[in-house]
C-alpha cells in the first residue's frame, strides 16, 4: 500500500466543521477561524523509545498522540479546533493503524477537533502532531504573567505516570491496582481543555505539566522574573505515591511527584483575591484544583519538605536530551 492508498484509508473522513474550507487531499488545507478571535498553534513529536515504548497499545497511542497538544492549548486557554498529522512508520500494519486511528479520532470527537492534513513515510516510528486552536483575540495565558504573593495552584493530583513508567521500566514495583490506575494516568492522559478556558482571564500565568512540576514551574518563574515557595505535603497525589513517601521509597516518590513528566496537568498561578473565583472554577469542571505555595519578589524555587524544611536537592525533571 502506498502513501496516499493509506492515508485514504485510516486518515481520510468527513469533516464536520463549517469553517473547514478545504482539507485532506490538496497541498495545503484552509481554515476560517472565527470573527475576533486570536489562533494558537502547537506542535509536539512522540518518538518510539524516548516518548513511548515500543509495543505500546495502538489505541492509547493514538489517544496521547493528541492528548499531549490538547493539553497545550489548555495551558494557553484554546479552545483546540484543527490538527495535522505527520508520522513515520516502520511498516504498514493495518491492525496497528485501526487501533491508532480508533484512540486518535475518539478524542478527537470529544473535543471537536478535525484532522486536516498531514504527512507519512516509512522510519523509526515517530509521530508528529500540530493543532490549531482559538480564543478571544488578546485573552491567551502566557508563562509571563506571575507577579509576588500570586498562589501557585496544580490541577488533578501529579506523579502517578512517572511511576507506572518506572514499574514499566523494572525500577519500581507497586500493587497491581496501583499500577492500573497509574498506567492509565501514563498512557491515556486526560487533556484539561474546560479547565484551561475557564481559567482566562482568572490565571496570571500557565503551564501544562508535562515535565515534571519543579522543571515546568521554573519556565513560569523564569519569564515571569520572580520566585516561588511550594509544600510537597501540599502537591495532591495518589495514596500510592503517598504511601511511599514515609517508606524507604521516599526519594523515589518525590521524584515522581516533584521531577516525573507525562501528568499533563496544568500549573498556575492566580492573585490571592482570586481564591473563590479559583474555588468555582474547579467545582464547574469537577476538577480538583489545590493550592500549593506563592509567588516570591526572589528569584529561585524553594520546595518545603513536610516539616517546612527546604529540600536540598530538587529531583531532575525530564529533559529531551538528557
Amino acid at each position: 500500500m502506498n502513501e496516499f492508498a493509506l492515508i485514504d484509508r485510516y486518515f481520510r473522513r468527513a469533516v464536520n466543521d463549517s469553517a473547514v474550507r478545504l482539507s485532506i487531499g490538496d497541498d495545503g488545507a484552509v481554515v476560517a477561524p472565527s470573527p475576533g478571535c486570536d489562533l494558537v498553534f502547537s506542535v509536539d513529536m512522540l518518538v518510539e523509545g524516548r516518548h513511548f515504548l515500543p509495543g505500546v497499545d495502538p489505541v492509547t497511542l493514538g489517544h496521547k498522540t493528541l492528548a499531549v497538544n490538547l493539553s497545550d492549548m489548555a495551558a494557553m486557554g484554546a479552545k483546540p479546533r484543527w490538527a495535522l498529522l505527520a508520522g513515520a512508520l516502520p511498516d504498514f500494519d493495518a491492525d496497528w493503524l485501526r487501533g491508532f486511528t480508533q484512540g486518535l479520532f475518539a478524542l478527537a470527537d470529544r473535543f471537536g477537533v478535525a484532522l486536516i492534513g498531514g504527512d507519512t513515510t516509512s522510519g523509526p516510528r515517530n509521530l508528529c502532531l500540530t493543532i490549531i486552536g482559538e480564543l478571544p483575540a488578546g485573552t491567551a495565558m502566557k508563562r509571563g504573567g506571575a507577579r509576588p504573593d500570586d498562589d501557585v495552584y496544580v490541577s488533578g493530583t501529579l506523579g502517578d505516570a512517572a511511576l507506572a513508567l518506572a514499574v514499566l521500566q523494572g525500577s519500581a514495583r507497586i500493587a497491581d491496582a496501583d499500577f492500573a490506575t497509574a498506567r492509565a494516568r501514563l498512557e491515556t492522559p486526560e487533556p484539561r481543555v474546560a479547565l484551561g478556558e475557564r481559567l482566562r482571564g482568572v490565571a496570571t500565568a500557565a503551564i501544562d505539566v508535562s515535565d515534571g512540576l519543579t522543571g515546568d514551574l521554573q519556565h513560569i518563574l523564569d519569564s515571569s522574573g520572580v520566585g516561588a515557595v511550594i509544600d510537597v505535603a501540599r502537591i495532591p497525589r495518589s495514596s500510592c505515591l503517598d504511601a511511599m513517601l514515609v517508606d524507604a521509597a521516599r526519594d523515589a516518590a518525590l521524584a515522581c511527584i516533584l521531577g516525573g513528566g507525562d501528568d499533563y496537568e496544568l500549573c498556575f498561578t492566580a492573585a490571592a483575591s482570586s481564591r473563590d473565583a479559583v474555588a468555582e472554577i474547579a467545582r464547574g469542571v469537577d476538577v480538583p484544583l489545590t493550592r500549593i505555595g506563592s509567588i516570591t519578589a526572589v528569584p529561585g524555587l524553594v520546595v518545603r519538605d513536610e516539616r517546612g524544611v527546604p529540600l536540598p536537592a530538587l529531583p531532575r525533571s525530564f529533559d529531551h536530551f538528557g
